[in-house]
């Protein structure tokens, strides 16, 4: 691996990173979503800003702890359900938005290498 990170630089781990992020709020606001009807369910999410922030001031090379997926207490309806349905479908279409840049930045990023190799050979 590492002589893939001095070829490539930490650029792709960062872009792989963001989209694996992204790929688990998904998953976590689509459950919520599944169990917007379930009797004392407590709504999970992943804080993708406070993640990135955190991982940027570490030079982004932190792993992902655990620690992030957080149980929000939010407003609980009388079921003890916390989950809502506008919010979970507004985070899911941010996130849909979030991992379509991803996968441009990254194209876009192998491109650019794929361009620098192919003049090399020129």
């Amino acid at each position: 691996m590492k002589i893939l990170d001095s070829f490539f630089g930490p650029h792709s781990q960062n872009l792989a990173k963001a989209l694996d992020r992204t790929t688990v709020r998904h998953g976590l606001l689509t459950n919520n979503l599944a169990n917007i009807n379930t009797p004392g369910y407590k709504r999970r999410d992943v804080e993708f800003g406070i993640a990135l922030e955190q991982e940027m001031n570490s030079g982004l090379r932190g792993t992902t702890p655990d620690g992030e997926v957080k149980v929000t207490q939010g407003s609980m309806r009388l079921d003890g359900n916390s989950a809502v349905l506008e919010q979970e479908m507004m985070g899911i279409a941010e996130t849909e938005l979030r991992y379509q840049a991803l996968t441009e930045l990254t194209s876009r990023y192998f491109r650019g290498l794929r361009d620098a190799i192919k003049e090399g050979r020129g």
